[in-house]
């Protein structure tokens, strides 16, 4: 079964589109990333799944319900955490969550069973009755946590849930998030423009001008750029570029000052090009791939761009 599935997914804003025709299926119970930098169209997909807007084009299920013709079907089944806030911080945690359930029209002893289990769950019982705006980020994160699933949603959908959180409440976040998935089978969608969080998905779909360019488990989108990567931080990045083609028989990527290529044997190139181009090669630096170089590969662009 499918949680998510797109099908020919349009979205434009005046002259400009944003998402031309997205094709996209998300399994059941799947932990699944979509990688992009901004712009990239992962927030107004996100908008579009979570029913806020509509799409000018093509379909989009969530639970088996359409977006556009059962949209308050699909919001009973999911829970949203977006990038920004949507916590009242004058207010205690708990009366956050209070106005959240009365929202999905919970109330009375329900309610206060449901927020007294998620504040167990995730770490909040001495926190309830602390105003929102003297909690540290990483518990604020978990306040909003806390809101999108006192519905038990089957699917939770995270815009950039690390945004502003330091590295030791990014940790305690997926740990959160590992979690609600071992113990609920529940679907997670995150956006994010960060290698390392991505890589922590099953799948990661990596998005570029509102295309999904690739979409697999983050070992064999790491396969795909080869076992080593060669970066060279070059004065002359035309000559080092053409040097690595014509000579190495690879295919380089140029950036400002830096080229950076795929290569069986990394060392013997980089020996080779330092040996030819010695006053134009500042540094050669040899790693395994990243993430960050499938998108290069991939799109020719940075994933900081």
């Amino acid at each position: 079964m499918s949680a998510v599935v797109t099908k020919g997914l349009i979205k434009n804003y005046g002259s400009l589109t944003v998402l031309p025709g997205l094709d996209l299926e998300i399994a059941a119970g799947e932990l699944f990333a979509l990688l992009g930098p901004n712009g990239s169209g992962k927030t107004t997909l996100f908008r579009i799944l979570t029913t806020l807007i509509s799409p000018d084009g093509g379909s989009a299920l969530v639970g088996g319900s359409d977006v556009v013709r059962e949209s308050a079907s699909v919001r009973a089944k999911i829970g949203v955490v977006f990038q920004s806030p949507s916590l009242d911080k004058k207010l205690t945690a708990r009366e956050n969550l209070q106005y959240g359930g009365a929202l999905y029209g919970m109330h009375g002893a329900p309610l206060r069973q449901r927020i007294s289990e998620l504040a167990s769950s995730l770490r909040l019982e001495e926190k309830l009755d602390a105003l929102v705006e003297t909690l540290s980020g990483g518990q604020q994160r978990r306040v909003e946590i806390a809101k999108c699933l006192l519905t038990r949603p089957e699917i939770l959908l995270l815009d950039e849930p690390s945004t502003g959180l330091d590295p030791s409440a990014r940790m305690d976040l997926w740990a959160l998030i590992g979690n609600l998935r071992s113990s609920h089978g529940m679907t997670v969608v995150f956006t994010s423009h960060l290698m390392d969080e991505s890589a922590r998905a099953e799948r990661v779909g990596i998005m570029s001008s509102g295309n999904l360019v690739s979409v697999d488990s983050p070992d064999n989108l790491l396969a795909t750029a080869g076992p080593e990567i060669l970066r060279v931080v070059t004065t002359d990045v035309p000559g080092v570029v053409e040097f690595l083609r014509s000579k190495c028989g690879l295919d380089p990527h140029s950036l400002e000052g830096e080229v950076r290529t795929s290569a069986t044997e990394a060392h013997s190139v980089a020996a080779q090009l330092s040996a030819a181009m010695p006053a134009a090669v500042t540094s050669t630096t040899i790693s395994k791939p990243t993430l960050e170089d499938v998108f290069l590969f991939k799109t020719g662009k940075r994933l900081n761009e």
